[in-house]
């Protein structure tokens, strides 16, 4: 039976939840998979579960607010492997809620649109480039629908998405022509990734289980988010039964939102 990525060559920028929930299906899907990220230990660790299960996983430690990192991670992908079908981005940009805006430093409310925009062009450029040689390929990445959907509390997250999605958004008209496709997955509160460590990394003190409690009760599926779902969302994306797909936010949020 064919899969969805059979013979694609794809990177996942990030090891964390949604990262390796999405490495991890890129390589059940068929696809060759090179995890890029910070933390090697992380990486090895989703590389090995990959290889377990008999898929291809490489690792290498790259730094995605290092522009000259990823662009020579993209060239030793496309020298080993031959071409970069999708990618997928998944990283912390050290976004903070749960404080009023104007309690907020400068730093605070810029920190994650800057580390957000830098991390989605560098990886962006490094894909697109190669992709509009072959005429082909996903650029794919992650926000929540904090931009459209704005709230008291989120702090930073909104600026973030939105410099991220506006970002996405011209780069899809530049690159259409190409046959190079971009699109931004919606999601928020994802079950597996829901963490009394990944909560406080925002700078919010509130029980997983809570979270969660109050998605399901706003959702339209009465649920929150799982991993697979995100993870399955972007394997489509990044094949060619998608490749009529661009320019788009694909809502994953089980219907926190209605858009």
């Amino acid at each position: 039976m064919t899969r969805l990525l059979d013979s694609k060559n794809t990177i996942v920028y990030g090891g964390g939840g949604i990262g390796g929930g999405v490495a991890r299906t890129f390589a059940r899907e068929g696809a060759r998979v090179f995890l890029a990220g910070r933390t090697r230990e992380k990486l090895e660790a989703i590389a090995a579960d990959i290889r377990d299960h008999g898929g291809s996983a490489d690792v290498a430690v790259v730094d995605v607010l290092d522009g000259n990192a990823v662009d020579e991670h993209a060239a030793a992908v496309v020298a080993e492997a031959g071409s970069i079908d999708a990618t997928f981005l998944a990283v912390g940009r050290g976004d903070v809620q749960g404080t009023p805006l104007i309690d907020m430093t400068a730093d605070d409310v810029t920190r994650a649109a800057t580390n957000g925009l830098l991390s989605t062009f560098h990886t962006s450029r490094a894909a697109a480039r190669q992709m509009a040689k072959q005429g082909s390929g996903a650029i794919l990445t992650l926000t929540s629908a904090t931009a459209a959907f704005p709230s008291a509390g989120m702090g930073s997250t909104g600026p973030a998405d939105a410099a991220v999605e506006s970002f996405m958004q011209t780069l899809a008209h530049e690159v259409g022509p190409q046959g190079v496709r971009v699109a931004v997955l919606w999601s928020a509160g994802v079950v597996e990734t829901l963490t009394r460590e990944s909560i406080a990394q925002a700078g919010v003190d509130i029980d997983p289980a809570q979270v969660i409690e109050m998605i399901s009760g706003q959702s339209m599926l009465g649920r929150a988010p799982r991993l697979q779902q995100v993870a399955d969302t972007a394997a489509f994306l990044a094949s060619d039964r998608a490749t009529g797909i661009t320019a788009t936010v694909v809502n994953v949020t089980s219907g926190l939102v209605a858009r």
